[in-house]
């Protein structure tokens, strides 16, 4: 039984115990909150007050500053002083790693601290250690000693405080009893939160941060669950995807992992990590927020089949191979034409597919879409061998090439039709004309892919309706979703079908997408890349685990990451890690191919998976070492020069 949300096919947000940070309540009494974290060094007075007023102004409700050592702790009196005398009255969290004195200090002075169980008490060694059951009791009294004072100050001072568990930084002694997965990220949480609960302070709010959007959404899961199981009290949650980026992919794995949970219930307060000025992340959170409250139009669903679902652990659904749909194959990406009256051959170039003259031949490159819906219209030119056109059926019937064309069915014409293509059809079904007994039908469909078409707010919770009921049934049809989102902004596009679609994917689900709604052809295109690079179901390019920098940081980590993603955003399915401070080194890279990780003024480290390789390089060359070590172990390939690129798709004289 599931017990780690209210529904699965309705908004209803999980009921949790209260928690106030000074004035502001945190939990389902309340409004979602909205939270971000300072970039300024925290010994710099004036910088942190300027920046943290531009943050409240921007959104954010409760802001959060790095104390890394006593010394920084102690500073967040001044600043808390200056922003009070300027009518600032929003809650400040110290944030803390490594130093629980800091943390003792700090809070005595802001509203709330947060701590990391993976490293308030350890230090990470990247040991595997045989513990007995006796060894093992003797470091969580070790732990415990070290916590009490904490606590014992919370409770004096009236301070609330985060346990924020993240995936990168688990303890030695947790990766060695429970591995690096999500079970081990709770069981990290839930020490300290015993701990808590027997000295009676309930204060406390809880977070399951990761880079990796699956293992996010899968711990945060698993610990609701766990606090159900375990008779503990239902703690408020801190939702965020940790080093998630700048830009598009940002948006994209913040929506997807954020977006997943709140579509569960779950979430009491949200922190959308980009590698951007602070102040531009609160709105994001705002718009991933504000869809269960404005609009929530809530449809009734039928109830899931929970048989099939897998919350906390990726299962792809099986599914039969129907040309390159389904089965093993990646999912593919099918780009929306149909509005356009005419398509013309440089219309390919935004999705990937791109004609040189002087040849006469096709390139593709890595966001090249896998098929093209024309609607009723037919292309009148030959297609590259990379990309096949859809027809809707009425379209395809009159069409003297039935056999490299595709047809689009509805569920009617399909059923009534008297030819169909011996090899691949599409069966377009909106969900809100869903009709369970279309379920046994579906098992005497050979050679057809359904595209699920929603346009309804709560997308995400029918689709997932609906592929329950198919699966449980064993039909195996592979399965296309499909959304239009027309009149959204480029950005709201970003973020709710990273949700809609993306969480999906998390799911398991889905061998294929299509998105509708932009005149940005290229924009939309990207999107369904980036979405199926953030769900880990197919890698297309190069991607950057980037922290969002902050009082810690030891380099202009925009900058450098601007110049790193320049230099290597050619290196198709390379994971690199990109960290300002040793914090955020080694353990918050994760699972990054390779790692570039201050370590002091002008001082980088260079990583190979988490082991440092190059210590205490020049900045200055830093990037170019990171290239000849990605060189050396064979994973680097030479980028075309634009110059090459532009003299072969438009030719010489252009």
């Amino acid at each position: 039984m599931l017990s780690y949300c209210n529904s699965l096919t309705g908004y209803s947000r999980r009921i949790t115990n209260p928690v106030m940070v000074g004035d502001l309540g945190i939990g389902s009494d309340f409004p979602i909150r909205v939270q971000s974290m300072t970039t300024i060094d925290t010994m710099d007075t004036a910088g942190s007050v300027a920046q943290t007023i531009r943050m409240i102004e921007s959104g954010c409700e409760l802001v959060r500053i790095t104390a890394p050592s006593v010394k920084e702790a102690q500073n967040l009196e001044n600043i808390r002083r200056e922003l009070r005398a300027a009518g600032f009255n929003t809650p400040l969290v110290a944030d803390i790693h490594f130093t629980p004195n800091a943390a003792e200090l700090a809070a005595r002075i802001v509203e709330k601290v947060r701590i990391n169980p993976g490293n308030y008490a350890d230090k990470k060694r990247f040991e595997h250690i045989e513990y007995t059951d006796e060894s093992y009791a003797s470091e969580l009294q070790r732990i415990r000693e070290r916590f009490l004072p904490l606590i014992r100050i919370c409770k004096e001072y009236g301070t609330a405080m985060r346990i924020g568990t993240n995936h990168g930084s688990l303890s030695d002694r947790i990766l060695s009893r429970y591995g690096d997965t999500p079970a081990g990220m709770v069981e990290s949480a839930l020490e300290f939160l015993k701990i808590c609960e027997d000295e009676q302070y309930y204060n406390v709010v809880l977070s399951m941060k990761s880079s990796n959007p699956q293992v996010m959404v899968h711990a945060y899961r698993l610990l609701s669950q766990r606090l159900k199981e375990e008779n503990l009290k239902p703690y408020p949650l801190h939702l965020g995807v940790t080093e998630a980026g700048e830009g598009e992919d940002g948006r994209i794995k913040s929506s997807m992992g954020i977006g997943t949970l709140l579509e569960d219930g779950l979430g009491d307060t949200v922190r959308v990590s980009l590698t951007e000025d602070p102040e531009f992340e609160a709105p994001v959170a705002e718009a991933l927020i504000k869809r269960y409250f404005i609009n929530p139009a809530n449809y009734p669903l039928p109830e899931a089949h929970t048989s099939v679902l897998h919350p906390f652990t990726y299962k792809k659904r099986v599914s039969a191979e129907v040309a390159n749909l389904g089965g093993t194959n990646v999912p593919r990406i099918i780009a929306d034409y149909s509005g356009f009256e005419s398509v013309e051959i440089d219309d390919l170039k935004s999705i990937g597919h791109f004609y040189l003259p002087l040849p006469d031949k096709w390139k593709m490159n890595d966001l090249g879409a896998d098929y093209i819906y024309s609607g009723s219209r037919p292309i009148s030119f030959m297609l590259p061998n990379g990309l096949k056109e859809i027809l809707d059926f009425t379209a395809w019937a009159q069409h003297p090439d039935r056999v490299n064309k595709l047809p689009l069915f509805r569920w009617e014409e399909y059923q009534n039709a008297g030819e169909r293509h011996p090899a691949l059809n599409f069966v377009r079904i909106d969900t809100s004309e869903w009709n369970d007994d279309w379920v046994e039908e579906m098992s005497g469909m050979p050679n057809t892919v359904l595209l699920l078409h929603s346009g309804r707010p709560n997308s995400f919770q029918e689709f997932r309706s609906i592929l329950s009921a198919i699966t449980a049934s064993g039909i195996r049809l592979p399965v296309v979703f499909s959304r239009d989102y027309a009149g959204e902004s480029l950005e709201d596009i970003q973020l709710k079908a990273a949700t809609d679609i993306g969480g999906l994917f998390l799911e398991g689900f889905g061998d294929g997408l299509l998105l509708s709604g932009s005149a940005d052809t290229r924009a939309v295109n990207s999107l369904g890349f980036g979405i199926l690079q953030a769900a880990r179901t197919r890698i297309s390019k190069t991607e950057y685990i980037s922290c969002p920098s902050c009082g810690r940081t030891l380099f202009d980590l925009q900058e450098t990451t601007a110049m790193i993603r320049k230099r290597t955003d050619h290196l198709k399915g390379i994971k690199i890690g990109i960290m300002g401070c040793i914090v955020n080194g080694p353990g918050e890279m994760a699972d990054a191919d390779y790692g570039y990780v201050g370590i002091g003024k002008d001082k980088i480290s260079l990583y190979r998976g988490q082991q440092v390789v190059k210590r205490s390089v020049s900045s200055q060359n830093a990037v170019d070492e990171l290239i000849n070590l990605i060189r050396e172990d064979g994973n680097w390939i030479e980028p075309e020069s634009a110059e090459s690129f532009i003299e072969n798709v438009y030719g010489k004289d252009h």
